[in-house]
């Protein structure tokens, strides 16, 4: 019997199984699984193991003959005692050669390496964890910003990579030593690789009492088909929500702050502004007020006067651009369901979970 389709012979050459066989193992490649776990503040999940120096992602190598999700099922199973069903793929990575350090005696021909969603763990499940003896030394949930300082360049690459592709939700991305063959906006930015600005402040539904200042002003920008305005910093990846501190032309109106900020920051218009609610803050101590309102245009991109910068403007589901801030629970999910019911309010449909959209050119609705 002969075949016809080897991979660096033209389709005319034939070859004997044993030739074809031999030739596509000489080109064979290790395959390796990894599964991408985060808690309900966006930390991953990282393990200390005891025979590397950095950290890992849960996972391993796949066994002969066994799927690669199998495999991630596995290795949970193995390393932290977690019975789960794996069934979402994030990323695939063509680990070359090259792309990772080896002893020269591991004679490391490269890998295809699966990384997994192991999806949000809540307390319940983190508890449930039971590092493996011997192998797994600890387990640990880790900013995001902080996983190059603790994992291999290669496995941190990867990392970020498919955690940029979960947020994105355009389905698995491909990757070459950690890096995507075509980059998102997320990706371009550098989204999540510095720390998020922690701000556990909690959250309340009421108006700001007579003797409580107002210190900033943000807004949840919708657009008539549910997603909201994100602004992201081209110079560091942090996203911000439009608007700031009050300035003395606005008069003391958080709503006319509100407004100046998303246009000076974004060139967004917005109209029919609906009050959330305040974030009390000890420290000053002062009020940070929360407002919703329909995004009815975008001008051309500018240069924001406060910062000197201009802002990568995106449209994201609110709960993608939760992701982007670690405003800790439950004043998050809080906020989130308060911004929906103004949604409503509104008259704004609710969003589907779609990748994010870049705005670059000017924009009317």
């Amino acid at each position: 019997m002969t075949t016809t389709s080897a991979p660096d012979e033209r389709p005319s050459v034939a070859m004997s199984d044993e030739a074809y066989g031999a030739l596509r193992t000489s080109t064979a490649l290790w395959a390796g699984t990894s599964v991408l776990i985060t808690n309900q503040r966006g930390q991953v999940l990282v393990q200390r193991v005891s025979y590397r120096p950095t950290r890992l992602l849960p996972g391993g190598a796949v066994d002969k003959g066994e799927p690669p999700a199998r495999g991630a099922g596995r290795e949970l199973k193995e390393e932290l005692g977690v019975t789960a069903t794996i069934t979402r793929g994030l990323a695939v990575d063509w680990v070359s050669p090259t792309g990772r350090t080896t002893s020269a005696a591991m004679r490391f021909p490269g890998e295809l390496l699966h990384v997994f969603d192991g999806g949000v763990w809540d307390d319940d499940q983190i508890a449930a964890i039971r590092p493996a003896p011997g192998e797994i030394d600890d387990v640990e949930f880790v900013e995001p910003a902080d996983i190059p300082a603790l994992m291999a360049p290669d496995d941190a690459r990867r990392a970020l990579s498919a955690l940029r592709a979960r947020i994105n939700g355009a389905g698995p991305v491909f990757l070459e030593d950690g890096v995507p063959i075509a980059l998102t906006v997320l990706d371009r930015v550098g989204v999540l690789r510095t720390a998020r600005a922690c701000h556990h402040l909690p959250f309340h539904p009421t108006p700001v009492p007579a003797d409580l200042p107002v210190r900033q002003s943000w807004v949840w920008a919708f657009a008539p088909d549910g997603r909201v305005l994100v602004l992201l910093d081209p110079d560091t990846g942090a996203a911000v929500l439009p608007g700031g501190t009050p300035e003395p032309e606005d008069g003391g109106d958080p709503v006319a702050t509100a407004v100046r900020e998303a246009r000076e920051e974004a060139a967004a218009e917005l109209a029919d502004a609906q009050y959330l609610g305040y974030l009390s803050d000890a420290n000053g101590p002062c009020a940070r007020v929360r407002y919703a309102a329909s995004l009815t245009g975008l001008d051309a991109p500018q240069v924001d006067p406060a910062t000197g910068r201009t802002y990568v403007r995106i449209l994201a589901a609110p709960e993608q651009a939760l992701e982007f801030f670690d405003w800790g629970p439950p004043a998050a999910a809080e906020q989130l369901t308060a911004a929906h019911q103004a949604r409503v309010l509104l008259g704004i449909p609710q969003a589907a979970h779609q990748p994010v959209t870049e705005l670059t050119a000017p924009v009317s609705w």
